[in-house]
C-alpha cells in the first residue's frame, strides 16, 4: 500500500488556506488543518465531506503555543509522518502608526509571525528526525514593500520572511526545506473590498498551485523564496 503524505495547515478554512487545503487533498495527501472558529471548521469539515478519510479539521489558535504544539502532537499520534506544514493563518489590522492601538499590534504580530513560529518550531525536530519535509510559510510582498498604513502588517511579514530564510539555513542541512511565498494581492476575505473589481488580483488557488508546484521540485533543488504577482494590476490594463 502507498504511503500518504501528511500536511499541516494553519488556517485552512479560508482564502488561501481552503485552496491549499483542496489542491492538497486532490492531490492526494493526507490533510489536518485548524482555523480558530468551529463554526468555520466544521462547515470547511462538511464542504470537504468525499475526502473525509483523508481530512482533520481541529480548533486551533495559532498564537497559543501549547495549543499548537497540542495539534502537531495529535497528528503524530495517529500518523507516522509529518511531509508539510503550510503555515497559512494571518491577520490584518491597518492604521497609520500612531492610530494603531498597541492590542491590535500585538495581535498580528502574535497571529502573523509568533503562531509561524509555533507550528514550525513543533514540527522541525519531527522533521529533521525523518530527514526530510517541507515547511511553506505563505508570506507577502508585503514583507519587502513597506505601505502607509501596514505598520504591523509590514514588521510581521518582514519578520516572516527574516524568520524563513533563517530557518531555511538551519534545517537544510537535515533534509528539511523551508519555503517562504510572497503573493500580492489576492482575492479574498482577507482583504478590504471596497466593491471594485478585483478581477485584476490573484486568486487563491493560484497561491495554492504555487505550494503545489514547490512540492514537486527535484530533491537537489530548494526555491525557498518566490514572490507572486497580478499579471496585470490595474494600472497596466488598458
Amino acid at each position: 500500500m502507498k504511503d500518504i503524505p501528511v500536511a499541516i495547515v494553519t488556517g485552512g478554512t479560508r482564502g488561501i488556506g481552503r485552496a491549499v487545503v483542496e489542491h492538497l487533498l486532490a492531490d492526494g495527501w493526507k490533510v489536518w488543518f485548524c482555523g480558530r472558529s468551529p463554526k468555520t471548521v466544521g462547515q470547511t469539515l462538511n464542504d470537504l465531506d468525499e475526502f473525509i478519510d483523508h481530512l482533520a479539521g481541529r480548533v486551533v489558535d495559532v498564537t497559543d503555543y501549547e495549543a499548537v504544539d497540542a495539534l502537531v502532537e495529535e497528528v503524530l499520534e495517529h500518523e507516522p509522518h509529518i511531509d508539510l506544514l503550510v503555515n497559512n493563518a494571518g491577520v490584518g489590522y491597518f492604521a497609520p502608526v500612531d492610530e494603531l492601538t498597541p492590542d491590535d499590534w500585538r495581535r498580528v504580530l502574535a497571529t502573523n509571525l509568533d503562531g509561524c513560529f509555533y507550528a514550525l518550531h513543533a514540527v522541525a525536530p519531527t522533521m529533521r528526525e525523518q530527514g526530510s519535509g517541507w515547511i511553506v510559510n505563505i508570506a507577502s510582498l508585503a514583507s519587502r514593500n513597506p505601505f502607509a498604513g501596514g505598520a504591523a502588517y509590514n514588521a510581521s511579514k518582514f519578520g516572516l520572511l527574516g524568520m524563513s530564510e533563517a530557518a531555511m539555513l538551519d534545517l537544510r542541512g537535515d533534509g528539511v526545506k523551508v519555503v517562504a511565498i510572497l503573493p500580492g494581492s489576492v482575492a479574498t476575505e482577507f482583504n478590504l473590498n471596497t466593491g471594485g473589481d478585483d478581477s485584476w488580483k490573484l486568486a487563491a488557488d493560484d497561491v495554492a498551485k504555487a505550494v503545489i508546484d514547490v512540492l514537486r521540485y527535484p530533491d537537489r533543488a530548494l526555491p525557498s523564496r518566490i514572490e507572486l504577482r497580478p499579471s496585470r494590476p490595474p494600472s497596466a490594463q488598458s
